[in-house]
């Protein structure tokens, strides 16, 4: 696959830059997250087990793994890797979120090699992982099929990219940037851009185009009544994963 140019959005990392302190708030401007955090895992650690037939009742069940987490900002899903076992690399381009995730890390004695970079640049030094995690990241890149082609350079044959993303809707725009940024408040007006938001049919061609094949998708849904996430085989109509095989 031919090296892809440079998908990063500066616009989008200064809004992320601008709010790095407050990763480890679960009340802060990255409560959504710490809400979907259970949800994105059980996808997540799911998805890795099935693939490299793991259990995921034995301990470090992804001991030998080696995992990249593009956009990991203050290493919400990183740690939870780290402790299952996995090597991992967390990858950030807002250069205010390395820091704080490497304090939290070494305050909970994990061992995360986390590094302020983009994915090409760890692409462009020939670095392969068993599995890639872009999540809620490729609304806020410049070139969507630039950052899934450089996530297939990432990965060794027959390893896993998950990618979560938001549909792109009426209802999207109504429940992620109507509902969470203007009405919940959950996060800063204009953090997300909904002519960026990438359908599921989209994001499987971007993922074939590269050469990564689709075995999965769920959905990511909220229920205003138990306030929690659970995960969905039928409703991908705002939050939603994938899952693809490099061949």
């Amino acid at each position: 696959m031919a090296e892809a140019a440079n998908s990063i959005d500066l616009g989008e990392v200064a809004k992320f830059e601008a709010m790095a302190a407050e990763w480890w708030d679960p009340n802060g401007k990255f409560k959504p997250l710490h809400m979907l955090n259970p949800c994105r895992l059980d996808y997540i650690t799911s998805q890795i087990a099935t693939q490299f037939g793991r259990d995921l009742t034995s301990p470090e069940p992804f001991k030998g793994l080696t995992l990249l987490d593009i956009g990991c900002g203050g290493g919400l899903l990183s740690e939870p890797m780290a402790r299952l076992g996995a090597t991992v690399v967390g990858a950030d381009a807002a250069g205010g979120n390395i820091p704080v995730a490497q304090l939290h890390a070494e305050q909970s004695g994990l061992e995360i090699d986390y590094r302020h970079c983009a994915a090409e640049d760890l692409a462009a030094q020939g670095a392969q992982f068993d599995a890639v995690l872009a999540m809620e990241i490729i609304e806020h890149v410049a070139d969507p099929q630039g950052f899934v082609n450089t996530i297939e350079s990432l990965l060794k044959p027959g390893g896993l990219m998950i990618c979560s993303t938001l549909n792109r809707n009426p209802k999207s725009y109504m429940m992620a940037i109507f509902g969470a940024e203007r009405v919940m408040r959950w996060l800063p007006v204009g953090t997300h851009e909904w002519s960026k938001f990438v359908t599921p049919d989209e994001l499987y061609t971007l993922a074939q185009t590269a050469g990564i094949d689709p075995v999965d998708r769920r959905g990511m849904v909220f229920n205003p009544i138990s306030w929690r996430w659970s995960l969905s085989d039928r409703d991908l109509s705002v939050n939603y994963a994938i899952t693809a095989v490099k061949r």
